[in-house]
């Protein structure tokens, strides 16, 4: 099979690299190997899937907003919706201030801002949009503009601290997904249904937003990626021929067979 040539780091990558070069010591991960690791992927080398990043044009965009150390984060899903959504920006948060480029991306008027974040205790009079993957279409998004999906990349304990004490989100509606389907993402157990990885956050609301087919792209780039991941930390092979990795190849080759008018 022939090589791709290293892809150009992402909007994650290099919030991580800026992340790097303001730590006074390096960052070890709880639990991290200590192996040689893939600048591009994050996985040990033997692991590394560059090759197989399966970026996508999208209708919609995301923009992450990170609390601190989420970038830096070896298990980091956020990293995975910049591998297949081409349209991805992210910014660190900060509690003091906002990043310029931040207000100015949620200015545009190209895009059409929505924060994903539960419904429950908003302020009376905040607009919501409560949404399930069975109501395709179902964004108020105005004639010309792109919906763009803001979310808050941390635990579920900062992200409410981030929501709270960050008023330029405040006249944005809010995006409330609904479902209890259990979550997919190897790397961490949720209590309940319906708690979901930023990734499969991102991936449903590419589905509201009719990009159903990177949408299952993005799904299976977490399979792939938490298979590898798992595989690498107990110190086995990986297996290109898995069912995550034929389906992965298989979205690859529906994406490229033209469509009949």
């Amino acid at each position: 099979m022939t090589q791709k040539p290293p892809a150009a780091p992402h909007a994650v990558a290099r919030l991580r690299d800026a992340r790097l070069a303001r730590s006074a010591k390096p960052f070890l991960a709880r639990g991290g190997s200590r192996r040689a690791h893939c600048a591009g992927c994050r996985l040990v080398v033997t692991h590394c899937t560059c090759a197989l990043r399966p970026q996508r044009a999208t209708q919609a965009g995301v923009c992450l907003l990170m609390h601190d150390i989420e970038p830096l984060k070896p298990s980091n899903t956020g990293w995975l919706i910049a591998d297949v959504v081409a349209d991805t920006w992210a910014f660190g948060w900060s509690r003091t201030e906002a990043d310029p480029a931040l207000l100015a991306l949620l200015q545009d008027a190209r895009w059409q801002p929505f924060i994903v974040f539960p419904a429950e205790g908003l302020a009376p009079g905040r607009a919501v949009v409560q949404a399930a993957a069975a109501d395709v279409p179902a964004l108020p998004v105005p004639p010309g503009r792109r919906p763009l999906f803001v979310l808050l990349d941390a635990t579920w304990a900062e992200a409410r601290k981030m929501f709270r004490k960050s008023p330029y989100l405040e006249r944005f509606p809010v995006l409330a997904l609904q479902g209890d389907a259990p979550s997919r993402y190897r790397l961490r157990h949720a209590p309940q249904g319906g708690q979901w990885c930023t990734s499969e956050v991102a991936a449903r609301c590419l589905e509201l937003a009719g990009d159903a087919h990177a949408a299952a792209v993005l799904h299976t780039w977490l399979d792939v990626f938490g298979e590898r991941y798992e595989q690498a930390r107990q110190q086995r092979p990986a297996q290109p021929a898995s069912a995550a990795h034929q389906q992965l190849a298989a979205l690859a080759a529906a994406s490229l067979t033209p469509t009949t008018p």
